[in-house]
Order: structure tokens, then C-alpha cells, then sequence
């Protein structure tokens, strides 16, 4: 080995040397990030544990525990609180070098893996006119799409600011409740891949600032008293949980609806200053 081939093993003069310094500590963000990774993993483990325990008492028949199910979901909506405001603790007090690359880890564990392996949870049960291989196709898909939606959130910036394709974490919530209000099947399975499509689409969705996040913010805990509803109360009936899922499509669909007239009036309003 040559000096100069030595020389190319050794740390450069900007790479970090002795103790890790100030500048790769965890701060107050990057505990809330690493809060929702660990609701991610929990939820896993819950939805994991769900289908070991059916399988093991049912004689190998799988039927999804609607308890362990909301258990998963609160768990996932929690991480989604914590993904709300690590942006806003960064920006307040400070962020760490490590601090967006946190964040992204942290959103595939819970917005990409876990409902992904919810999909195959909820598929297991699927009639034979359901293949299971078209189960773990859309749950791919669901994970594909988030990675793909992060990476490129983290390359490209839209001129508005505002998010290019569906956010995961609202792509996350949209797949939970299609997963909640339907039986697995074709269409819904349909409906996964859409949801999909929508993350990695062009699409602009506004960012959650100021009322809008207050609003985002209410949004999620109303749903997990939806959620809590729906697990101490079982004989109230599905229809708090139900009511949330079927808001939470609608607020899906519509904004995309709401951003094409916006930008219409935009260009008609362009048009007619222009002549």
C-alpha cells in the first residue's frame, strides 16, 4: 500500500474527530422524531401480535381484532402528532445536523412500513376472489410510493411551497381508513393503489401553517376520540370510526378539487390583467 492509498483511509480535515460534537446531538426535534418512529414499530408490533395470537387460538384461521386494529391506528396518529411538531420545535429552539434525515427515516417506519403491513394484515382474511398476491402488491406499492414521495420531497422544492403529491403522512391515514370502512376486495385494493399514485403524483397539497395546522392538529384528535369511542364502547357500533375514515377520504379527494379551481381563477385572473 502506497502513502498515497494510506492517505485515502485517513479521516479528512472536515471529518468529525474524537467525541461527537455539539453539532450531531440530538435536539428536542429529533426526540419527537424518534417518538414517531417508535409509534410506528409499536403499531407494527400490536398488528404483528394480533395475527400471531388469532392464528394460534383459531386453528389457523385469521380474523383482524377491531381492538388491536385502532390500538395500531391511535399508536400511528400519535407518531403523526409528533411529525406535526418537530418542524415547529426546529424552527422555534434549533435543529441538529441530523434533524431532516431523522424525519424522513422516521415517516417510512410509520407512514410507509406500518400501514403497508396493515394492508397485509387486513388482506390475510380476503376471500379466494382476492389473491393474496394482489394484497402484497398494493401494500408494496403503499411503501414504494412513500419512499419515492420522501426522497423527492427532499430534492424538490415547488415554487408555491406548498407539498407536490399527496404527504405520507395523510397518504398513511388514507390507506388506514380504506382498511377500516371496507372489506378486502378488488376495489379496495384499487383504492390502495390510488392512494399510492397520489403520493408520488404531481399534485400540490397546502402545508399545514399557522390555522391550518391548528386544524390538522384538531383533525387527529378527533379522530383518536373517535378511535377511543370505538374501543371502550363496542357496542355503540362502528359509526364514529366509520364517520372519521369517510371525512378523512373526502378530505383526500377534495383538496386536490379545491387546488385545480384555485389555480384556474389563478390563470382566468392572469388572463385578464394581461389584456
Amino acid at each position: 500500500m502506497t502513502t498515497a492509498d494510506a492517505g485515502s483511509w485517513q479521516a479528512g480535515e472536515d471529518d468529525p474527530r474524537g467525541p461527537v460534537g455539539k453539532a450531531f446531538r440530538l435536539s428536542a426535534a429529533d426526540s419527537l422524531s424518534l417518538g414517531n418512529a417508535v409509534c410506528g414499530f409499536l403499531a407494527v408490533c400490536v398488528l404483528a401480535y394480533s395475527a400471531i395470537q388469532q392464528l394460534t387460538v383459531a386453528d389457523g384461521k385469521f380474523t383482524p381484532t377491531p381492538s388491536y386494529f385502532a390500538t395500531a391506528i391511535v399508536l400511528l396518529l400519535i407518531g403523526a402528532t409528533c411529525d406535526l411538531f418537530d418542524g415547529l420545535v426546529a424552527r422555534r429552539f434549533r435543529a441538529s445536523a441530523m434533524g431532516a434525515e431523522l424525519d424522513n427515516l422516521a415517516d417510512v417506519i410509520s407512514f410507509g412500513f406500518a400501514p403497508a403491513f396493515m394492508v397485509v394484515i387486513w388482506g390475510v382474511g380476503a376471500p379466494p376472489s382476492v389473491p393474496f398476491i394482489a394484497v402484497v402488491t398494493a401494500a408494496a406499492a403503499v411503501l414504494v410510493a412513500g419512499v419515492v414521495r420522501l426522497a423527492r420531497f427532499a430534492c424538490v422544492k415547488t415554487k408555491s411551497g406548498d407539498f407536490m403529491g399527496l404527504p405520507i403522512p395523510m397518504g398513511a391515514m388514507t390507506v388506514i381508513s380504506i382498511v377500516l370502512l371496507f372489506q378486502p376486495s378488488i376495489w379496495a385494493l384499487f383504492a390502495v393503489l390510488g392512494v399510492a399514485w397520489l403520493m408520488v403524483s404531481r399534485i400540490e397539497y397546502p402545508k399545514p401553517k399557522g390555522q391550518l395546522a391548528a386544524v390538522v392538529l384538531g383533525w387527529i384528535m378527533v379522530n383518536v376520540a373517535f378511535l377511543t369511542f370505538w374501543v371502550a364502547w363496542p357496542e355503540g357500533g362502528d359509526l364514529p370510526i366509520k364517520i372519521g375514515a369517510s371525512m378523512q377520504i373526502a378530505l383526500v379527494a377534495a383538496i386536490p378539487l379545491r387546488m385545480l379551481f384555485y389555480k384556474r381563477e389563478l390563470r382566468k385572473e392572469a388572463e385578464r390583467i394581461g389584456n
